[in-house]
Order: C-alpha cells, then sequence, then structure tokens
C-alpha cells in the first residue's frame, strides 16, 4: 500500500516540480496569439476554455491504455509502479507537452507536418502513414473493445453486432461535426464519469486496505516474464505513449492561452499516469496474487478484471459506473482517433475543412477500413498497435529535441527519453514474431547500433537546422492574444 501512495505522490510532486522546469525550459508566450484565433475556422480551430480542454485532452489520449495496459503490467509485480511514475514524468508528460506546444507554434500542425519540419522532408511521408495506419489501429480497437464491454455488461440482451454499429455512427459524427458540437459538449460529462469511476476504485483499495505488494529487492519483480524490452510495450498509456501526439494537436487548435500549456498537456497525463497506478494495483491485489490475476486475464481478459475489480469494491451499483467509465475512454479516444486521421490526410493533402464534403470524402474511406479491421483478430492488432505506438512516441521525443537544439534550450529533457525507447523499439522488432525474430542477444545488439547511428544523424541535422536559423514557428504578425 505504501509503493502505491507513494507512487501518487510522486506524480502530484513531478507535475509542481519537474513540470513547472519543462515549462519554464521551453518559454511560455502569453501575449502570442494561439492557432484557435489566428485559424478559426469553426470547426477544428475554435478557442475553448481550460477546464474543457483539459478534460478533452484527458479523455483523448486515454482509451484503454491506461486500464488495460496497466492490469497486463500487473503480471510485472511492482516494478510495473516505476515504469509509471518514471516513464509519466520524465518521458510521457514531456512527450505531450512538447507536442502539444511545438503544435501551437505551428497553426496546430500535426507530428507529420512537424516531422517533417524538423526531421527532413522524407518524414513527412513516413510519419503520415505510419500515423494514419496507428490511428486506424486505435479506432478499430476501440470500437470493438468498448462493444464487448457493454456487451457483457447488458448481458448480452443487445446482439454485439448493434453495439457496434452504434458506436460506428457516433465515431462518424464526432469525426465530421465540428469539434465544439459533440466532442466539446459530451466529454465534461464523460470526463466526470471517468474521473469518478477510477477515484472510486482507488479509494476502495485503500479503505478496505487491500494487498498491494511493496516494492522490494524480493518482490520486485516476481514473474518469470523478461522485464526488458517487453514491459515498455505492455504499459504505454499511463507512462508514454505515441498515440498521445495524434491528439495533442486537435486541443493545440482550440487552446486560448500557452500559459494553460502545462495544465492541458502535462498535467493531463500526469493523471493520466494516476489512473495506470490505480489499475495496476487493483490487477496486483484483488485476484489472490499473480496466478489468480493469470487465470482471470486468460479466461476473460482485461475487461473481465475490470469488471470484477469494480464490483467487489464498489457493488453492484458503484461497480457498473464504474465499467461505464471505463467504457467511456476506448469510445473518447475512438472518435478522436478517426477525427485526428481525418485532420492529418486533410493537411497532408493541403485540403481545407471548413466544407462538409471535404471532410465527408476524406472520413467515409476512413471507417470502410476500419470495419474491415474488426474482423481481425484483436490480438494481432494489438500487437502491431503496441509497436507502432512507441515508435510514434520515438518520433515525436526527437521532434521535440530537435526544437529545443534549435532553440538552445535543453534538449536532453526529450533526446534522453527518447534515445532510451529508441533502444527499446529497435529490439523489440528485431526481437518479436511480428518482427524479425532474431535471438534476444542479436536483436539488443541491433538495437544498441541502430540507436546510435540514428542519434548520430540526429546530431548532424540538429547542428545543420541551428546554423542556418531554421524558424522554430509561424509568423503571425499582427496578430494579438484574445
Amino acid at each position: 500500500m505504501y509503493t502505491f501512495l507513494a507512487g501518487i505522490a510522486l506524480l502530484i510532486i513531478g507535475y509542481f516540480t519537474y513540470g513547472k522546469f519543462i515549462e519554464k525550459m521551453f518559454g511560455v508566450k502569453e501575449d502570442r496569439a494561439t492557432p484557435a484565433y489566428v485559424n478559426n475556422d469553426g470547426v477544428d480551430y475554435v478557442p475553448m476554455s481550460t477546464s474543457k480542454n483539459s478534460l478533452i485532452q484527458l479523455l483523448n489520449i486515454a482509451g484503454t491504455g491506461p486500464v488495460f495496459g496497466p492490469i497486463m503490467g500487473a503480471l510485472y509485480g511492482p516494478v510495473a509502479f516505476i515504469w509509471i511514475v518514471i516513464g509519466c514524468i520524465f518521458a510521457g508528460a514531456v512527450h505531450d507537452y512538447l507536442t502539444g506546444m511545438i503544435s501551437i507554434r505551428n497553426r496546430g500542425a500535426h507530428l507529420p507536418e512537424l516531422a517533417s519540419k524538423f526531421l527532413g522532408k522524407v518524414m513527412k511521408h513516413v510519419v503520415n502513414a505510419f500515423a494514419v495506419l496507428l490511428l486506424l489501429l486505435v479506432g478499430t480497437v476501440f470500437v470493438s473493445t468498448p462493444a464487448s464491454l457493454l456487451h457483457v455488461l447488458m448481458d448480452g440482451k443487445i446482439a454485439l453486432g448493434i453495439i457496434i454499429t452504434a458506436i460506428f455512427i457516433y465515431y462518424i459524427a464526432a469525426t465530421l461535426l465540428p469539434v465544439d458540437k459533440i466532442i466539446g459538449r459530451l466529454y465534461p460529462y464523460f470526463g466526470a464519469l471517468l474521473l469518478i469511476s477510477a477515484l472510486g476504485v482507488g479509494i476502495g483499495m485503500v479503505v478496505t486496505g487491500a494487498p498491494i505488494p511493496e516494492l522490494s529487492l524480493t518482490n520486485f519483480h516476481p514473474a518469470n516474464a523478461p522485464i526488458l524490452p517487453l514491459l515498455f510495450f505492455t504499459i504505454s498509456c499511463g507512462a508514454l505513449s505515441g498515440f498521445h501526439a495524434t491528439q495533442t494537436p486537435i486541443i493545440s487548435r482550440t487552446t486560448q492561452n500557452e500559459k494553460q500549456g502545462r495544465k492541458i498537456f502535462y498535467g493531463m497525463m500526469i493523471t493520466e499516469g494516476v489512473i495506470a497506478m490505480i489499475w495496476a494495483a487493483a490487477g496486483m491485489s484483488l485476484f489472490n496474487g499473480y496466478n489468480g490475476l493469470n487465470d482471470i486475464l486468460a479466461a476473460g481478459g482485461p475487461g473481465a478484471v475490470v469488471s470484477q475489480a469494480s464490483t467487489a469494491l464498489l457493488g453492484a451499483i458503484g461497480g457498473t459506473l464504474a465499467v461505464l467509465g471505463v467504457v467511456v475512454l476506448p469510445i473518447t479516444s475512438g472518435d478522436t482517433a478517426f477525427r485526428s486521421a481525418r485532420m492529418i490526410i486533410a493537411e497532408y493533402l493541403n485540403i481545407a475543412q471548413k466544407k462538409f464534403s471535404s471532410r465527408l470524402w476524406i472520413a467515409v474511406p476512413l471507417f470502410v477500413i476500419s470495419s474491415v479491421l474488426t474482423q481481425i483478430d484483436f490480438n494481432l492488432l494489438w500487437r502491431y498497435f503496441s509497436w507502432a505506438n512507441q515508435a510514434t512516441a520515438v518520433i515525436a521525443l526527437f521532434v521535440g529535441a530537435m526544437y529545443l537544439y534549435i532553440a538552445k534550450k535543453n534538449y536532453f529533457t526529450a533526446l534522453v527519453p527518447g534515445s532510451f525507447m529508441l533502444v527499446m523499439v529497435i529490439t523489440y522488432i528485431l526481437n518479436a514474431p511480428i518482427g524479425f525474430g532474431l535471438s534476444m542477444t542479436t536483436s539488443w545488439i541491433g538495437g544498441f547500433i541502430g540507436a546510435a547511428v540514428l542519434i548520430g544523424l540526429f546530431f548532424r541535422a540538429a547542428k545543420k537546422a541551428r546554423a542556418n536559423n531554421m524558424p522554430l514557428e509561424d509568423d503571425i504578425t499582427g496578430w494579438k492574444v484574445a
């Protein structure tokens, strides 16, 4: 219990200390007009309040990741707490803050455009394909996951196909309509449900004295599975997730002032870390040890863990509300996944999105492809998503590092976590069955060599960009903060 409470305390302290350091190092410009005003189109660029943006950002980035990932990561034992806390403070929250703020400085640009500007034009095409693929996988997974949870919650009284169709209809509306019409209006209520359900489970464990394991040398990692690099792909949301880099530009287009960035981007990642800690603790403590947890995961997956844990701690009614809070997570990430994919493609093809018809012809093929992907095995999709997700995080961190290097600021804040995850990403794909299937020793060697080469190329490009005085932000001469 002490390890769990200390971890949550460290996350909160991290927001007020390291978060403040990152904000000061980046250099907020409170008098600089944001894209919400400069590019206001009434569709994607719409000024919204800090509280509304914060809740939307939290729901955008959360998905099932900070619930399902930590539940599966609980099999690793208390070492999972270490990764959530350190990863969230020094990698995930930095990743989200830099992506959001750099996007604000560049008319709300998405990751492919930022990668093109800061890492080279070739990267624009690579990252664009990568990001759209990632978002399609997320959107597809986040159709089937909440549909399955709702199907179980309603005892199968409504056919799974009908639930999936209803979710698709909602996603289509949220993708096509202006951001303040559905997302801006519904998300505050969804956010309240999410926070109440997570806090309910967390407080329930404390009150009942759940046997949450403590971190110690003998209990550091009771599982037999290797920690490296698998832990970093099992627990991504809640620690570090590249999916967030596809979502933060949505809110960078609705943020009213740069000063709000730490609360919206860094702060909501810390909040996600707290949610991840709660569900990791639930997985470790409520099922008679790791063998019990493994049995439930094998029988019903993470959704069964959520249902049983919520009901055991909060009763039938409270448990149902907690499950609904978890259902909200994938739905409120799936809708913005498709919306973000639509915006990225429009940005790539330079197509204005003010006209409904322009949004429609981009969105329809996305939903057709996604409906086909729903027929593919969920576990296979998730394995590819996990790798693509962390590879995207690496790209976003290197974009941040390049920006800071050119600005002559502390680029190590982004380069260190980016380089660490680069080694993990290369090693994982070299070793994994979905990749090259090489031995672990060979994969580690390849991971370090590959990372060293890419980091060397990064410094060569960074020095050239600094020497050429690459512009870091768009020219908004004549605009003043509203």
